[in-house]
């Protein structure tokens, strides 16, 4: 792996031991032009080496995350009889509401003409992680499942204006990428999306004996690309996300947490769409820090809880993908067909649920 590089004295970019980049966003949103496309081209050299980004300084207040991951944590420690009153609709056509442990499987698999044999192989290890999804009130075609009010009062109105501030945070990084690419207009982008076909996802990888883990009988999650055009991350400080390395294809290094920051990546869509220019990196979640319990006098490792809460960016569903034209040239013709976004977005989900 490459040396970690020095810091530029502007401040604009860092390294930690994972060597992820970590870039302060607040010089982007305050900066003079010729600063903010400095600050753009350093996300997206970091989306072309790693796939990833650490964004410090961003606008989501520390007080939104804290209250993000308070309500997250209460929602998952509801009995399930309660969580499954907003229950993710059968198969995959609907992606919201509450997924038990084993219901959905991450895969990169995609649909193919042994779709069923694949999904069957796939679930020969289930994911252990319980998630909830919500979008935008507004996205008819996937309508929210919400829990009963009177079950947990505040929860829709809160992560409801948490979806729109991400959105909003979301339009920022679009910026960012569309000078980074080399587009002569910073908003070039945000004319393919509204923010009502975003996803926030909550989740929770709960306690579990080590040895389930260690002999694969189940994994967190496995290796994977999302799917979306990019992806904000929040992490709890528990650790146990893996990337794979830029230099040493198969080898996953770790990203630890930083307290406040986001953790951005692209995904399949934004890669595709920019004749993969930028990364869509495989990423897992493996096994965070062991403990000691004694269970019916037997000591048991087990591992610690872990909260994380993405939230995937993407287009208009009717939004065209076809090759960026800075992307493209004689040197590199573009690699894919276009595709609209609800179709590659089919591709994708179609693997994850029955």
């Amino acid at each position: 792996m490459p040396e970690n590089k020095t810091n530029f004295s502007d401040g604009r970019v860092s390294h930690l031991s994972s060597q992820v980049p970590v870039v302060d966003f607040s010089i982007f949103t305050n900066g003079d032009p010729s600063t903010r496309q400095a600050v753009a081209n350093s996300i997206v050299e970091a989306f072309r080496t790693y796939g990833f980004v650490y964004l410090i300084n961003h606008p989501v207040s520390e007080a939104s995350i804290s209250q993000a991951f308070r309500m997250s944590k209460m929602f998952f420690d509801l009995p399930l009889s309660a969580k499954t009153q907003a229950p993710h609709p059968p198969g995959f056509a609907v992606h919201r509401g509450y997924s038990h442990p084993g219901l959905e499987k991450v895969t990169d698999l995609t649909l193919g003409l042994d779709s069923v044999a694949a999904k069957s192989l796939a679930r020969e290890v289930p994911d252990l992680k319980e998630s909830y999804e919500i979008g935008s009130d507004n996205y008819l075609e996937q309508p929210n499942v919400w829990p009963p009010p009177n079950m947990y009062p505040g929860f829709r109105g809160f992560m409801t204006s948490f979806y729109w501030i991400l959105a909003e945070f979301s339009k920022e990084i679009l910026k960012a990428l569309a000078l980074g690419i080399g587009l002569e207009d910073e908003n070039y982008l945000q004319k393919f999306y509204t923010g009502e076909h975003n996803q926030l996802r909550l989740l929770h990888y709960p306690e579990v004996e080590a040895k389930v883990l260690e002999e694969k009988k189940a994994v967190r999650v496995g290796a994977h690309c999302d799917w979306s055009a990019f992806t904000l991350l929040f992490q709890d400080d528990c650790g146990g996300l893996e990337i794979e390395s830029p230099t040493e294809p198969g080898r996953f290094i770790s990203v630890d947490p930083i307290e406040n920051a986001c953790l951005v990546n692209i995904g399949d869509l934004m890669a595709r769409w920019s004749n993969d220019f930028l990364k869509s990196t495989m990423h897992r979640v493996g096994p965070p820090p062991l403990q000691s319990r004694y269970i019916a006098t037997r000591e048991m490792k087990i591992t610690m809880a872990r909260y994380s809460i993405p939230y995937f960016v993407t287009t208009t569903p009717e939004s065209v993908i076809e090759c960026l034209p800075p992307c493209v040239d004689e040197k590199h013709p573009a690699k894919y067909k276009p595709i609209t976004q609800k179709e590659q977005n089919i591709q994708k989900v179609s693997m994850n649920y029955n």
